[in-house]
């Protein structure tokens, strides 16, 4: 088992609000109610385009070998190219099975994206089987195929109408689910300076995506209930061992 499940938390990318609204002058959270209020005008909601999403924190669990690790990329200060190059280093060093709730819809567009910003190079990610022929039927980028598993995707039978958040799956499995912040508080988190709590944040959000994605497995036959069992109890000891606190909490929240 080779898995690498992700997730990324984001801020309103208020520089390329500048550049595209002519909002120079503006502090940062000025420009940011200024691009919220004109998605307002255009759709209704403040959830901005994913173009004009900035990456504050990408987490991690690694499961490969016999080892198991949650973490967040970088330090909490690095900058934005930093984290993403390191996403795509980790793809380009263990071609991993990469799983997501709703990453093909939102996490890997923005990563593309600011990717495409920053000048980022990740040929084993854009790989479709022109230099390696074992991606040509199975790669990152097709909807279908599965070095990328987006759960959400999958288990929802790719209908929108069975789309289901990842905190209400989580929660009905059992699982912690979100506990205290959602990203729809990111923002306030990162005016705020707590980048720690975003990164613990979106860590948390990682454990669920990786026991529900366990559960999955179990369900499509990849997983014995005795391996799956394995497999959670792996989590648990993980867990355990580790004296972070919000991960101590996950810990204590988990039922079941």
């Amino acid at each position: 088992m080779n898995v690498l499940v992700f997730d990324i938390e984001t801020v309103p990318d208020v520089d390329a609000g500048r550049r595209l609204h002519g909002l120079d002058g503006l502090s940062d959270a000025d420009v940011a109610n200024a691009m919220f209020h004109l998605r307002r005008q255009e759709n209704g909601t403040e959830f901005l385009r994913l173009h004009l999403q900035r990456v504050v924190a990408i987490s991690a669990v690694l499961r490969r070998g016999d080892s198991l690790k949650v973490w967040s990329l970088g330090e909490p200060d690095a900058p934005e190219k930093e984290l993403i190059q390191r996403f795509f280093d980790g793809v380009e060093r263990f071609t991993p099975t990469l799983v997501s709730w709703n990453g093909g819809g939102f996490d890997l567009p923005v990563l593309h994206y600011r990717a495409l910003l920053h000048g980022i190079q990740a040929p084993r990610y854009w790989e479709s089987g022109d230099e390696d022929q074992s991606f040509r039927w199975n790669n990152y980028l097709s909807r279908y195929h599965a070095r990328h598993t987006d759960l959400m995707d999958v288990i929802s039978g790719y209908q929108a109408r069975a789309c289901a958040p990842l905190d209400e799956i989580a929660t009905m499995l059992g699982f912690p689910g979100k506990m205290g912040m959602s990203g729809a508080k990111v923002w306030d988190a990162f005016q705020a300076g707590d980048i720690a709590g975003i990164r613990n944040y979106c860590e948390t959000d990682v454990l669920n995506t990786y026991l529900v994605y366990l559960r999955f497995e179990l369900m499509r036959g990849r997983l014995t209930p005795e391996g799956h069992a394995a497999e959670v109890q792996r989590v648990r000891e993980m867990l355990s061992a580790d004296e972070r606190p919000h991960l101590q909490e996950f810990l204590t929240h988990w039922s079941c």
